[in-house]
């Protein structure tokens, strides 16, 4: 039901990219948390396992044994896949034998990507590849992955939803888009990532030192 990516880069940024057939795909599955780590619960989602792994994250685990712990403990952990890298750019995943058709996980530098019920196992591999190959900042570079992920075939069915998060150097997420219900939420969240990054840093500016950032709409206006 779910392909994703999670990437961190040299600047410090962490963020996730996903996409579903299943509807707001990126409010279940995606948690990132800055200066810690980027965690995707996905396959019969539990969005109690994102900050979990975070928390152990946090606590100075490294993902492979933040992961073990997590699915060692978690119930009915047979059912999900989990994706988890840290800011330091080493991941991790994990895909029960009961997750759903196909799937398929890998992780590459600075990367992890992981799907299930795809309609081909080198979704996974393909976004890595996109993601590596991709230049510019974090949220080009995983919408690139995203993107080379349905080429590659993506979902066994429709895509219908699409997230893009990007932490960086503030507590909240710079970037947070979200298609939740479209025919082409990939090619929609393409259009909304081209309107939001002119504005991106300049939100921040407000945010921090209003008196120096230009305001957007009317004044005040968020």
């Amino acid at each position: 039901m779910t392909f994703s990516i999670a990437a961190a880069d040299d600047s410090g940024a962490l963020g996730i990219a996903i996409a579903s057939s299943s509807p707001a795909v990126a409010a279940r599955c995606a948690h990132v948390r800055p200066g810690v780590g980027a965690v995707c619960s996905q396959n019969i989602t539990d969005p109690r396992l994102g900050p979990a792994l975070l928390d152990l994250l946090a606590a100075g685990e490294k993902p492979a044994a933040a992961l073990a712990s997590v699915t060692a403990s978690g119930r009915d952990i047979r059912f999900r896949q989990l994706t988890t890298i840290s800011a330091y750019g080493d991941s991790a995943h994990y895909t029960g034998p009961d997750a759903l058709g196909v799937t398929g996980a890998i992780s590459g530098p600075s990367a992890v990507a992981a799907g299930n019920l795809l309609a081909d196992p080198g979704v996974p591999a393909a976004m890595t590849a996109a993601f590596e190959a991709a230049d510019g900042d974090l949220e080009l570079r995983l919408l690139a992955a995203l993107e080379a992920g349905l080429a590659a075939g993506g979902e066994a069915g429709p895509v219908h939803s699409a997230g893009l998060i990007v932490v960086r150097r503030v507590p909240w997420p710079e970037t947070d888009l979200r298609v939740d219900w479209h025919d082409t939420p990939i090619a929609a969240m393409r259009d909304l990532v081209g309107r939001w990054l002119p504005q991106r840093d300049d939100y921040v500016t407000r945010a921090l030192r209003p008196s120096g950032a230009p305001a957007y709409g009317v004044p005040g206006d968020e």
